[in-house]
């Protein structure tokens, strides 16, 4: 399937919710530490219904440890600084997403080591700012997982 990628992620009921998407659709959740909350933290358990026990969740201490752990695999990913619309690739199962954390997003050098054409963004109003983390995922994990007609 797919795999996400949550790079330093800091909210930790945004987390909890991507937990729950990872374990309803199949896709493997790697977090890239330093988190900003404990894996055990309340609110964590609280937005993720304890479906934990459903969910492939990784943590790695950096990217390169996540990107050579899953096999240099294409990644995609989200920033409103991207410049591909997210339904515009044709997604392939192996493929990643990664999401940066949700006060500063990715930093300027994770996001330009990737080609221009892997650098999504997401379709939003004039003068919005961003979509809050859990939703951005769902909405790539949903459009990659449609494209293989939900097998």
């Amino acid at each position: 399937m797919f795999s996400l990628i949550l790079y330093e992620p800091e909210i930790p009921p945004n987390t909890g919710n991507i937990i729950r998407l990872c374990a309803n659709t199949g896709v493997a959740l790697h977090l890239v530490e330093p988190l900003g909350f404990d894996l055990e933290e309340k609110k964590l358990r609280r937005a993720g219904l304890d479906y934990r026990e459903f969910a492939d969740v990784s943590t790695h201490a950096s990217l390169s440890d996540c990107i050579a752990t899953l096999g240099q695999p294409r990644t995609f990913a989200l920033s409103t600084r991207g410049t591909t619309r997210h339904d515009r690739p044709e997604y392939r199962p192996g493929d990643a997403f990664l999401l940066g954390p949700e006060t500063r997003g990715l930093p300027d050098e994770v996001l330009t080591s990737l080609p221009e054409a892997q650098r999504l963004r997401l379709p939003m109003q004039t003068g919005s700012r961003s979509l809050n983390l859990s939703n951005a995922a769902a909405v790539i994990v949903y459009e990659a997982w449609r494209q293989q007609d939900f097998r």
